[in-house]
């Protein structure tokens, strides 16, 4: 048997006292314990309740706060903007710039130009044998402009000018190319009053990304030769592409047309999800590849991860970018969202932490398709919470600004419910941080009463997969630098005002900088989350610029700076403007 990892030696002491009672963990949700209560006092609640609603015609806000469990901003005093303080946290700010520029003078000392950085190493490395095409200069580009880093923004901008070539004969993915560089470049082009340097590179990189739309489904596909240019599919799947991938072009693509007057880019990129709805299975849930010959899901996993989980972020987004003017994908979002919370939310079995689960496809022994539901999250699906906090106040809201917190007043049944799922898996995705290093790993399993782990195998409520004292550190256990838990904290604490939610950034914040930070400039991956002093990983992801600061950055600013009721993000981080469509949209 192996020895007890950190979490569980936390919850074996918190859990008997030398008399036998039970205590609570400190750091972990309480577990509720049996009412002692008979029933004649359910009888009286009952009688009360009934009364309530009968003798007072608008209940709503208090009784569906106590129902529902929804914190509705942590209940701040009187709701509306007027009682809550978007200001900025100036210091807490500054000191995000700081790291900032920690990571990219480092880059631009050793690595400029590169796609990629190894702060350890202090080299660059491109993604392919024929050379980069500067991912990470023009992911982070937009960054510098929302933080006033005016000098550092004035090299980037001189390396795309003067350094920057799409002629690469290689292939680069087509996914990671849109939302990092095409997305990138459209962002800079709006935030820096519309620098045509931005818009030139963008319309270039988007003319040979075109080419992969060109196949008999119209889905695109996964890699793109950018020097003939050339579509190309992927070789490790062979005639399949994925779906987060596929349905995660729509914002950069339509936002192009509407500066360029090109409803080219628009109309290819709209045809994919039209594709994907004739596609969409009853449920309303998107298994992870699609065969891009016929148009079609093919049986695969369905998750909130991996593969999966921008198609559903982009649903929403999209009916977001064109100032709510397109009905098919507000459709398309609620259904999308209840199948989720009728097939893949879940709670755990101890503490009641609300996660979501997969599905994976399974032949029984009379060859018929089943779903076997696995319980486990990717921290892509952090995403999230501050998603469905977001959806609430715009798809499912009955009017067409909230306050801020939010009265379930003012939200449909669809929005309540999506609000208070999304206030509890931010909620989850901060108890994943509940490891030595304060971090949170790349996999966590949930426990469930069948996976035949005693207490001293794994904690009660979730656990890192292949975590072993002494033994070599699981996939799962890493920790990539990822933004996904800090991007729902920057929603809620806009939606909300709640402290807690800056609280818990400047927590994550303080755990990057204690144990991914490279003295010499520069962060780097922690192999195992669980293990202190740590273990780096020679690598720093282009998204720790882009997304991670550039959210936590935004979590402390003031709400004034790339407002919510004015942006869209795209899955990258990068902010792109809602508009007034002028194009006749939409499909059936």
């Amino acid at each position: 048997m192996s020895e007890p990892t950190l979490r569980q030696r936390k919850q074996n002491l918190a859990k008997t006292s030398s008399s036998g009672s039970t205590t609570k963990s400190p750091s972990r949700s309480p577990v509720r314990k049996a009412s002692s209560f008979g029933p004649g006092f359910y009888v009286v609640c009952c009688l009360v309740l009934s009364a309530v609603v009968f003798l007072y015609p608008n209940p709503a806000t208090e009784l569906l706060q106590t129902w529902l469990g929804a914190d509705w901003g942590a209940s701040l005093p009187g709701g509306g903007a007027d009682s809550v303080d978007l200001t900025a946290d100036v210091a807490k700010r500054d000191a995000v710039v700081a790291a900032f520029k920690h990571a990219w003078l480092a880059y631009e000392r050793d690595a400029m130009g590169d796609d990629e950085y190894h702060p350890i190493s202090h080299k660059g490395s491109n993604l392919t044998e024929a050379g980069g095409i500067g991912y990470t200069v023009v992911d982070s580009i937009d960054t510098m402009l929302i933080m006033g880093l005016d000098e550092e923004y004035q090299r980037a901008r001189e390396w795309i000018k003067t350094k920057m070539t799409l002629d690469r004969d290689a292939n680069f993915n087509t996914f990671e190319t849109t939302i990092r560089v095409l997305g990138g470049l459209l962002s800079a082009y709006h935030l820096s009053s519309e620098d045509p340097l931005f818009l030139e590179r963008a319309t270039d990189l988007a003319d040979r990304l075109l080419t992969t739309f060109e196949t008999p489904s119209g889905l695109p596909l996964s890699n793109v030769n950018l020097a003939i240019p050339e579509g190309r599919a992927d070789s490790n799947s062979p005639g399949l592409v994925s779906t987060a991938e596929v349905a995660t072009l729509q914002l950069e693509f339509r936002d192009l047309t509407m500066v360029t007057d090109e409803d080219m880019y628009w109309r290819k990129a709209e045809k994919v999800m039209a594709v994907i709805k004739a596609a969409t299975m009853p449920p309303g849930l998107a298994p992870i590849y699609m065969n891009y010959e016929q148009g079609r899901f093919v049986p695969s996993a369905i998750r909130l991860g991996s593969r999966g989980d921008s198609y559903y972020e982009y649903l929403l987004k999209q009916f977001l970018q064109t100032n709510r003017t397109e009905p098919i994908y507000r459709q398309m979002y609620e259904n999308a969202m209840t199948a989720i919370h009728n097939h893949l939310i879940q709670k755990s079995t101890t503490a009641g932490l609300t996660y979501t689960s997969e599905l994976i496809p399974e032949r029984t022994q009379e060859g018929e398709l089943a779903w076997r539901l696995t319980p486990k999250q990717d921290h892509l699906v952090c995403f999230l919470g501050g998603s469905l906090m977001l959806g609430a106040v715009t798809a499912g809201a009955v009017v067409d600004k909230v306050s801020i917190p939010p009265s379930p007043n003012q939200l449909l049944e669809q929005g309540i419910r999506d609000w208070s799922t999304g206030v509890e898996l931010i909620k989850t995705c901060m108890a994943t941080h509940d490891t030595a290093t304060g971090l949170a790993p790349e996999i966590v399993h949930f426990r469930i009463p069948s996976d035949g782990l005693s207490e001293f195998m794994a904690p009660t409520d979730w656990y890192i997969k292949g975590a072993r004292k002494g033994a070599p550190a699981s996939y799962d256990a890493r920790y990539i630098l990822r933004p996904e838990t800090v991007e729902s904290l920057f929603i809620a604490f806009r939606l909300t005002g709640d402290r807690r939610y800056r609280d818990w950034g400047w927590n994550i914040f303080q755990s990057i900088e204690k144990h991914c930070k490279i003295a010499s400039g520069g962060y780097a991956s922690v192999i195992n989350v669980d293990e202190v002093p740590v273990t780096h990983e020679d690598k720093m992801e282009t998204f720790l610029m882009s997304e991670t600061f550039k959210y936590l950055y935004l979590l402390f600013a003031d709400s004034s700076v790339i407002p919510l009721t004015q942006y869209v993000f795209n899955t990258e981080a990068h902010p792109l403007p809602i508009f007034n469509p002028t194009i006749r949209t939409g499909f059936s």
